[in-house]
C-alpha cells in the first residue's frame, strides 16, 4: 500500500471569512452587501422580493442568504451593459489582476464570451481558422456570425484517444492558402490549454497573427489560473494574445457560469465586443454571480505569490504516486513531443494496459471511494486539482487507483484484458456547407445506416468535453458514426441521443 505523508492540512475544510473585506478591494461585493442591508420598501424584480418570498425547500437546502442578495440592477449597483461605479472599477481591478487593457465580467459563461470574440472580429463570409477540436461555442458563434471555418486537425494520440493543440506553422499554412485564394481571414481562434490542459505555443502563433495582421483569440475555459505560479505555463495574455475568455469559475473560485473575457492591444475593435456581449448577455444579469467574480479576483490578487503552492505541491505528489501503481499510465508531454507544455494542476491517468476503459476505471473509483473525476473519456479519466482540493481526497484517489490496478491485475483480468485504440474522429473531415448555411437549411430525419454520406444538420457531440464530432455542414463518415458508437450514451445536441437517426440537411 503506498502512503501520503500526513499533515495539519489532511482534514482541513476552508471556512470562508464572514467579515466583508475593505470596499477597495472589492467593490461590488461591498456594493451587493450595503444594497441588501438597506430596509427598503421594495417593489421591483425579483419575485421574492429579497428573500421574503423565497421557496422554502430552496432556502432549507442553501440558506435565506443568497435571496437577500439576489438583487437586480439598482441605482447604487449599476449596470452591466453601461458599467460605471462598483461593476466598472471592479472590471478594471480584474483587468489589472489578468494583464488586459479591457475585462468584462460574464453571466453566460465562457460560451458567451467565445461567441462575442468571434462575432466582433469575423463578418458573414469572412474566414475563421481554428482547430477542428474545438468547443461547441466557437460553432455557434460561426452561425451566429457567418464566419467560414478553416479548420486546423490537431495532432492525435489513438492510445490515450485525446487530440492535443495546434502547432505554429499549423496556423502559418492556414493563413497561406487562404491568402493564395484570395480570401479574406478575420481572425484565428486556438484553445489552450484544452480540456486535458496541454498547451499550444501561443507566443509564436500570436507573433504569427500579428505578422499578418490578424488578431488572436484564445479558449482559455480551463486556464483562468496560468501564470500566477512560476511552475505554470504563462497566461494567453502573457503570450501575446488579443482576447481571451476564461472559466473564472473552473480552477478559480467563482461561481459556476461566471467567467471574464480579456483584451489586450488595439487589433480588435472594443465597441464591437461592447455590442456583441450587449446582443448575448442577459438583460437581468445574476449579481450574484458578477460579486463572485469581483470575490475571486480578490482572492487570487491578495495572494498571487503563494495562493496554488499547496495546489501544486499536492498535484506532483499525486502524479509520482500514481506512477508507482501497477498498470496505469500517467499522460505526460512526452505522448505529444510538439506539445511540451501540460497545465501541472490537470492529472489524466490512463488504464489501457489493465484493459479498462476510462469509463469502467471511473465506475470502479466512484464505487471504491467516491471519487469523482472532471472528465471521463474511452481511454483514460482527467482530474482537476484546485484551491480546494485537501490530502484527505488524495488519499482517497490514490487508495481507489490501488484498487483498480489489485483488481484488474487478477488472472480473470488478464486473460479477458484486450489491447485496442480508438480510431482518430477528425481524420476526413469534408465540409458540404458551412455551419450557418447547415444550420438555416431544411432537414429531415433518417436511420443511422441511411445517413453515411450525407450532409449533417445537427451538432452531435460528447459531452463533456463539449468537442463536436460532426458539426452541421459536415458529410457524414464511417468513421465518425463508428466512433459515436464507442462513447454513445454521452451525447448532446442529437435530436436523437440513442444514436438511431439523425437529422440531415437536404441539399
Amino acid at each position: 500500500m503506498i502512503e501520503m505523508p500526513k499533515s495539519s492540512t489532511e482534514n482541513e475544510i476552508l471556512v470562508p471569512n464572514s467579515q466583508i473585506v475593505p470596499d477597495s478591494l472589492a467593490p461590488l461585493v461591498c456594493a451587493l452587501e450595503a444594497s441588501a442591508k438597506q430596509d427598503a420598501a421594495s417593489f421591483h424584480f425579483p419575485g421574492h422580493n429579497r428573500g421574503r418570498a423565497a421557496p422554502s425547500s430552496l432556502v432549507q437546502l442553501i440558506g435565506l442568504r443568497p435571496f437577500i442578495h439576489d438583487l437586480p440592477e439598482l441605482p447604487e449597483l449599476g449596470n452591466l451593459f453601461s458599467p460605471e461605479g462598483p461593476i466598472l472599477e471592479a472590471q478594471k481591478q480584474a483587468a489589472n489582476v489578468f494583464g488586459a487593457s479591457d475585462t468584462w465580467f460574464l453571466v453566460g459563461g465562457t460560451t458567451c464570451g467565445i461567441q462575442a470574440a468571434i462575432m466582433a472580429t469575423c463578418s458573414p463570409g469572412e474566414y475563421l481558422i481554428l482547430p477542428r477540436n474545438s468547443h461547441i461555442s466557437a460553432i455557434s458563434a460561426m452561425v451566429l456570425s457567418g464566419a467560414i471555418p478553416k479548420y486546423m486537425i490537431p495532432e492525435y494520440d489513438c492510445d490515450w484517444d485525446i487530440a492535443a493543440g495546434v502547432t505554429p506553422s499549423q496556423v502559418e499554412k492556414a493563413i497561406e492558402e487562404l491568402k493564395k485564394d484570395g480570401q479574406k481571414v478575420s481572425a484565428v481562434f486556438v484553445t489552450s490549454p484544452t480540456y486535458h490542459g496541454i498547451c499550444s505555443n501561443l507566443s509564436e502563433i500570436s507573433r504569427l497573427c500579428h505578422h499578418h495582421g490578424i488578431p488572436l483569440i484564445v479558449d482559455e475555459a480551463h486556464g483562468a489560473h496560468l501564470g500566477f505560479h512560476p511552475h505554470m505555463p504563462s497566461s494567453a495574455l502573457q503570450q501575446g494574445a488579443d482576447l481571451a475568455v476564461q472559466s473564472t469559475h473552473k480552477v478559480l473560485c467563482s461561481l459556476t457560469q461566471s467567467s471574464m473575457l480579456h483584451m489586450s492591444g488595439d487589433i480588435v475593435d472594443r465597441e464591437r465586443i461592447c455590442r456583441c456581449l450587449q446582443t448575448l448577455q442577459s438583460t437581468s444579469p445574476s449579481y450574484l454571480l458578477l460579486a463572485s467574480l469581483d470575490a475571486a479576483r480578490v482572492q487570487l490578487s491578495e495572494n498571487q505569490e503563494t495562493i496554488f503552492n499547496k495546489a501544486m505541491d499536492l498535484a506532483v505528489e499525486t502524479k509520482n504516486l500514481v506512477k508507482c501503481i501497477p498498470g496505469i499510465s500517467v499522460l505526460e508531454s512526452s505522448s505529444f513531443p510538439n506539445f511540451p507544455v501540460i497545465d501541472p494542476l490537470r492529472l489524466t491517468f490512463g488504464f489501457r494496459q489493465l484493459g479498462l476503459s476510462g469509463y469502467e476505471a471511473d465506475e470502479m473509483l466512484y464505487e471504491d471511494q467516491m471519487v469523482v473525476c472532471e472528465l471521463v473519456g474511452t481511454q483514460s479519466i482527467t482530474l482537476a486539482i484546485n484551491l480546494g482540493t485537501c490530502r484527505k481526497h488524495i488519499l482517497r484517489l490514490v487508495s481507489g487507483l490501488q484498487h483498480v490496478s489489485e483488481t484488474s491485475l487478477s488472472v480473470e483480468k488478464v486473460e479477458k484484458r484486450v489491447e485496442h485504440s480508438v480510431l482518430e474522429p477528425f481524420a476526413d473531415i469534408n465540409i458540404g456547407l458551412n455551419p450557418r448555411e447547415a444550420f438555416f437549411a431544411r432537414k429531415r430525419k433518417v436511420s443511422i445506416g441511411e445517413s453515411l454520406g450525407k450532409i449533417c444538420g445537427e451538432l452531435i457531440c460528447p459531452y463533456p468535453p463539449g468537442i463536436p464530432v460532426i458539426i452541421p455542414g459536415e458529410i457524414i463518415t464511417e468513421r465518425a458514426l463508428d466512433y459515436l458508437q464507442l462513447v454513445k450514451g454521452n451525447i448532446s445536441g442529437a435530436s436523437d441521443p440513442l444514436l438511431s437517426s439523425i437529422i440531415i440537411c437536404d441539399n
